[in-house]
């Protein structure tokens, strides 16, 4: 199976440290979209132990990612970063099939799914 996304190998350290921290060294990175959001449609990223039989699954930088079979269209060609500066770090979406983006950077719609816009 080919990567939906690219993780980069700055988000694959940030995310294997997460692992660490946590205790979770053996679990799958689940990224997904849910419902929601200024725009429409969020990110969301967690830990898991299992997954769905549905899920794709690929592993990229040493790290075992899971996506859903609905995300999965949605998230085709993502990148997803983690960058460093004098402020903090965070982790950096960017989604080509995006659209509208809000300004927090988390929340999203496409030209096929707008999902159901909250109030920032």
């Amino acid at each position: 199976m080919s990567a939906i996304i690219t993780l980069t190998e700055a988000a694959a350290l940030q995310i294997q440290d997460m692992m660490k921290q946590n205790g979770e060294e053996n679990a799958y990175f689940r990224f997904s979209i849910n419902g929601g959001g200024c725009s429409g449609l969020s990110y969301g990223m967690s830990l898991e132990h299992e997954k769905a039989e549905s899920d794709q699954y690929f592993e990229q930088n040493g790290i075992h990612v899971v996506i859903d079979e609905e995300s999965a269209p949605l998230l085709t060609g993502t990148v997803i970063d983690y960058k460093q500066s004098l402020m903090g770090g965070g982790f950096t979406i960017d989604n080509p099939n995006a659209l509208v983006s809000c300004g927090c950077g988390s929340s999203f719609r496409t030209a096929k799914v707008e999902g159901n816009p909250e109030k920032c």
